[in-house]
């Protein structure tokens, strides 16, 4: 009789990390400095786009965390531009079309927002002299 195995998901498999099984969010880290609190931000939003966390893959919820990575450090280096400190222009660029592809293989994509005003609100927008 050969010796059943927990099934990778149970949350009773002993053994496993506290990132592993949602105690904690950084291996190595505390996640208490500001950064860690808007990574957490971050990869919330970004599960919460797709549906939840529950409701996606190992492989997903990694890159969700590598998209909220390569966010952060965007936004670290648009603080840095805001204070007039250099940033390295290309690097930013290129971490901004990885972030973007990450975002798209997710499917995360832009919906555009219909802008257009319905024939009512039209009509009362030109009485009223709006346009």
């Amino acid at each position: 009789m050969t010796p059943t195995r927990a099934a990778p998901h149970d949350p009773k498999t002993k053994g496993r990390s506290g990132v592993s099984n949602g105690n904690k969010t950084f291996v190595a880290a505390d996640g208490r400095t500001v950064w860690a609190k808007r990574f957490r931000d971050l990869v919330s939003d970004h599960a919460s786009d797709l549906g939840g966390s529950e409701n996606l893959s190992q492989s997903q919820k990694a890159l969700v965390r590598r998209a909220a990575a390569l966010g952060i450090e965007l936004e670290r280096m648009e603080g840095d531009l805001a204070e007039g400190r250099p940033v390295d222009l290309d690097l930013f660029g290129r971490l901004s079309g990885h972030q973007r592809r990450i975002l798209e293989t997710l499917g995360i994509e832009r919906k555009a927002k219909n802008v257009t005003p319905t024939l009512q609100q039209y009509r009362a927008q030109r009485q009223a002299g709006g346009l």
